[in-house]
């Protein structure tokens, strides 16, 4: 019989730990949260300092009956949830529950291999109190947000809205960032560049192999820094231009250093993983969760191949630093490894309780393991391995020059980047904007502006010019936020925290205040009116700054300097004021968006609004005009009037089934590739952009899960995606049918019958 209990959060990782640990030892998963604040109450008393009523969650009784059963004849208790506030409230509540409070310990795993278990095992820790009443006044705080303002939501805005702390501050910069594009007005400006060449100094001689033509912009006109803002302008400087001589000016060379950046964060791994990988940042922190539990490794068993994925520090252990700078050495040679390990600032405001996000392992190269991963995996894995070693690398080094060119009044100015040795990009680069909005990687050197070489110049030659090329822009709004943007966007105002980014995200959608078009927030005209109604009758949890204080606040109630029912008292008295205040003063707000648009019948404007089937034009003066109109957004989001009857025919790409012509078409989730014989032929297909041609984005190989099987037939489970999110259905279906729910952290959600007492 085993002396010791060890409690875990989920059976893979379970699984992970049991054959490090031997027979000593038993494993339990608890299954994620036992205990919570019930979900049909709100559940705090007030009045007696936020006393929570906490209750055992729907389904989850079973699990602690088993827990209980296992803990009677174990000598010791290690609870090994998760390192973190959440896994130090599960922690919390088992023993609380179970009354193990003369037997348990804590144990904090941040590497699931065997040499990391073995460590947490031998070092034991109390359960920390603090950590826990931090993550308490966090749920408590929030639930007090939720059952406080949604009703007035009902009564102000439309019946069923509800309101979340943090959420609200993330849908207002969504809906900001659309009314500054929806706001802005668009500057001419023009660009002068001229295409030069060396000039041989006779007919009959050869220009060299590097004199090929080259391109130079105009910097200065008459001593000022060039600034065409019409073509009349544009036109000018051309003319000024003609007959001049273009003569090589001043030439500065330097050598410049582009340094390696640091190991992942939370938030750094899920944007980078968005723009490489195109995963959303709920994908990224599932697929992480799995390699963080341990991933089977043939006959090695389950492996931990990653460190805990919930982080906001990028310091590193010395073991890991060190194996992976012999890995450099040996791989990519001594000149690549700097003679002392690179080291990273923490920001002062990270809790700076675990490492960064890297490879447990970091001598496995990702293609060792390709075998045993899925697609997923291996593409997140490589992400997090290739940053790791790259952290630890020398420099990149380049020589760059810039040669100013003088043409009568005004200066040209090119520039060329030439690396000169590749340091750190040897094993990663890192991802653009560019590369999430067009979905391919164009992260390459031409795009950053290296190995753009120039011809050997030398001062006072003189240049042919073969064209002068004046070209007209117009300044462009600022981007509407791509998930990883908006995690960005998050991070700097110190707004949430690592785990809780990607639930920001799905709630804001989930809600129906924001939809993601093209891979961009836009907001709903129901999510503008939520906003709108928030910003004038709650301002404090809106405003930003406030709302980063709250977690400053709570980081100081988890180092023991705030007790947290001090924190959530001093809240409320603000906070119930605006809620009488709301009721009592605060006009509704009708769920509709304005538009210039005139309506065809009686003049007025029309406005957007939400139905049943999504949004459609509609008079303002209704019920007065009943006039409604179906709409669709052009390439710049300008309403287009009627429903979109030419869908784009692709003559390059043919149905797999019928061979006819795929046409793009509009959908609930985007555009999509559809036969062109629909409905005789149905045969939908999601797709990219890569450089203007459209490209079948394949679809991912279900993710096995081995450990978990049909309870029906016994085969392995696998992971689906329905549009109600993920959960578990049989490898055997169509003939076995069964299924298990999902919750939003990817954990069993087991129906249980109506009797079942909780």
């Amino acid at each position: 019989m085993a002396k010791s209990l060890v409690i875990v959060e989920s059976p893979s990782k379970a699984r992970t730990i049991k054959k490090y640990l031997g027979r000593d030892f038993r494993v339990e998963a608890s299954s994620g949260h036992l205990i919570d604040l019930p979900s049909s109450r709100l559940g705090v008393d007030i009045q007696n300092d936020f006393k929570p009523n906490y209750t055992v969650i729907k389904g989850k009784t079973k699990y602690l009956e088993n827990l209980k059963k296992a803990s009677r004849d174990a000598e010791k208790v290690y609870l090994a949830s998760d390192p973190d506030r959440e896994g130090e409230a599960i922690a919390w509540h088992i023993a609380n529950r179970l009354d193990l409070w003369d037997k348990v310990h804590r144990v904090l795993i941040h590497e699931i291999t065997e040499a990391g278990i073995k460590d947490s095992m031998s070092r034991p820790l109390e359960i920390n109190r603090d950590r826990f009443e931090s993550q308490q006044a966090r749920r408590i705080l929030d639930r007090i947000v939720g059952y406080k303002v949604s009703p007035v939501l009902w009564k102000k805005v439309r019946k069923g809205l509800s309101a979340g702390r943090v959420q609200s501050v993330a849908l207002r910069f969504v809906v900001e960032r659309e009314r500054e594009i929806e706001n802005f007005k668009p500057r001419e400006y023009w660009t002068l560049d001229a295409l030069l060449t060396k000039k041989p100094f006779s007919d009959n001689e050869k220009l060299p192999v590097d004199s090929e033509p080259f391109t130079a912009s105009l910097h200065t006109f008459r001593g000022k820094k060039a600034k065409i803002e019409n073509s009349q302008q544009s036109e000018e400087i051309v003319s000024a231009l003609s007959g001049k001589d273009f003569v090589v000016g001043s030439i500065e060379k330097k050598e410049r250093k582009r340094r390696q950046l640091p190991p992942f964060i939370t938030s750094t791994l899920q944007q980078d993983s968005s723009k490489k990988n195109r995963f959303s940042v709920k994908k990224t922190m599932l697929v992480a969760q799995g390699l963080y539990e341990g991933v089977e490794l043939g006959s090695e068993g389950p492996v931990g191949l990653i460190t805990y994925m919930r982080t906001d520090s990028v310091r590193a252990s010395d073991n890991a630093i060190a194996e992976a700078r012999g890995f450099i050495s040996e791989n990519y040679g001594g000149t690549y490894a700097p003679k002392r390990p690179n080291v990273f600032k923490v920001k002062k405001s990270a809790q700076d309780a675990h490492e960064c996000i890297r490879p447990t392992f970091p001598s496995r190269h990702p293609d060792e393991l390709r075998k045993f991963l899925t697609d997923d995996q291996y593409k997140l894995y490589s992400l997090i391995w290739r940053r790791f070693i790259a952290s630890q690398m020398t420099p990149a080094v380049y020589d760059q020059t810039r040669v100013d060119i003088t043409a009568g009044e005004a200066v040209f100015r090119a520039t060329g980047n030439v690396m000169k040795f590749p340091g750190f990009t040897a094993a990663y680069e890192e991802a653009t904007e560019k590369e999430e909005s067009n979905g391919a990687d164009k992260n390459s050197k031409k795009d950053r502006g290296e190995d753009k070489r120039l011809p050997e110049l030398f001062e006072k030659d003189i240049l042919s010019l073969l064209k002068l090329d004046p070209k007209q822009h117009f300044t462009q709004p600022p981007p509407r936020y791509s998930e990883s943007s908006l995690v960005k966007e998050l991070e700097e105002k110190g707004i949430g925290r690592p785990s809780t980014y990607s639930s920001i995200l799905s709630t804001i959608q989930d809600r129906g205040y924001a939809e993601r078009q093209k891979g961009r927030f836009v907001p709903t005209a129901l999510g503008c009116s939520v906003n709108d109604f928030l910003m004038e009758g709650f301002p404090g949890i809106m405003n930003e700054e406030f709302t980063a204080q709250m977690e400053s606040d709570l980081d100081r109630v988890e180092e023991g300097e705030v007790h947290w029912v001090d924190l959530l008292r001093g809240f409320y008295e603000g906070f119930s004021k605006s809620v009488t205040r709301a009721e009592e003063e605060i006009e509704g707000r009708k769920v509709e968006i304005p538009t210039d648009i005139k309506c065809d019948k009686c003049e007025a404007s029309m406005v957007i609004r939400e139905g049943r089937y999504g949004q459609f034009l509609s008079c303002s003066d209704y019920p007065n005009c009943k006039n409604a109109k179906d709409f669709t957004r052009g390439e710049d989001r300008e309403i287009i009037v009627g429903k979109k009857t030419d869908p784009e025919i692709c003559d390059d790409i043919e149905c797999d089934k019928c061979g006819a012509p795929m046409v793009i078409k509009e959908g609930r989730y985007g555009q999509f590739l559809s036969c062109s014989k629909y409905p005789d032929c149905k045969n939908p297909k999601e797709f990219t952009r890569e450089n203007g041609r459209i490209v079948i984005r394949q679809k991912e190989a279900p993710q096995i899960r081995e450990d978990i099987k049909c309870e029906k037939c016994g085969k392995p489970m696998v992971v689906r995606r329905s549009r109600r999110g993920q959960f578990l259905g049989c490898s055997g279906y169509p003939k076995c049918k069964s299924t298990l729910n999902l919750d939003k952290d990817g954990n069993i959600v087991r129906k249980v019958p109506k009797t079942e007492k909780t």
